[in-house]
């Protein structure tokens, strides 16, 4: 039976993948946060060291916070254990970080684990290559009150995939933000717009518009059982896999 190691194991998300891993049959090895109080499934504790975590799993699910990121991709490596990386909030520096270790390790670090915003990702992307620089592109989010990130990574991921389509970097050419008199629309940005409020477990849309005509695609998330089962199909996916760096395209086989 597979064993499933959780990092941030008392959040939202990290107990609903413990749910969600044991719904597949799986086991959970155990799971570390910023608290050791408590339990994560019945008989299995908080712990506050992720390299004996690593060492008694088979894989390991991180969904802590980006400050955590170093620790458990070097308790990983030294383990020599795959590890898939749901965590947002990540900066250059962090990708980095996960670039070093896929050298070693197997490693699936994404945005969004939902298999559906992974596939309209690929939409967005097929999308924004077919259509020319005259249609706009923006991309409006929105989550529940207690987000810290903004835009979210999903969000991110979505803008990575239409730049991806444009054969541009996003982050030369990414808006967000805008406020007071701000002039035109630069040519070829792609826009972001984040939404907080209630309970909203993640809305997603992407819009693409020209004179007098408008594509919009996106994604409605009810819950977020549907990113742990996301989280659990990748990282059973990941756990055959050589070394290196993955993504969930790479799961859904797009």
């Amino acid at each position: 039976m597979t064993s499933i190691g959780i990092f941030g194991a008392g959040g939202r998300m990290g107990r609903a993948i413990a749910a969600a891993a044991m719904d597949a049959g799986l086991s959970i090895a155990g799971g570390t946060d910023r608290t050791t109080d408590g339990e994560i499934t019945p008989g299995v504790a908080m712990s506050d060291d992720p390299l004996a975590l690593a060492e008694r799993s088979d894989i390991l699910i991180d969904f802590s916070a980006p400050a955590a990121l170093s620790a458990h991709l070097e308790a990983c490596i030294t383990a020599h254990k795959p590890i898939l990386i749901g965590t947002t909030g990540l900066e250059a520096t962090h990708h980095a970080l996960i670039d070093e270790a896929a050298a070693n390790i197997p490693v699936l670090q994404t945005g969004n684990t939902s298999l559906g915003v992974n596939l309209l990702a690929a939409l967005v992307e097929q999308a924004a290559a077919g259509l020319g620089e005259d249609w706009d592109i923006e991309i409006v989010e929105m989550h529940h009150r207690h987000k810290v990130d903004a835009p979210s990574g999903t969000a991110l991921l979505l803008g990575e995939a239409a730049a991806r389509g444009r054969g541009i970097v996003l982050a030369d050419h990414s808006e967000r933000g805008r406020d007071g008199i701000t002039g035109p629309r630069t040519p070829g940005a792609i826009g972001f717009a984040a939404l907080r409020g209630g309970s909203v477990a993640g809305d997603h849309q992407v819009i693409f518009a020209a004179e007098g005509e408008r594509i919009e695609i996106g994604h409605r998330a009810e819950n977020r059982t549907i990113f742990a089962r996301g989280a659990v199909k990748g990282a059973l996916w990941l756990a055959g896999q050589p070394a290196g760096r993955y993504d969930m395209k790479a799961v859904l086989g797009l």
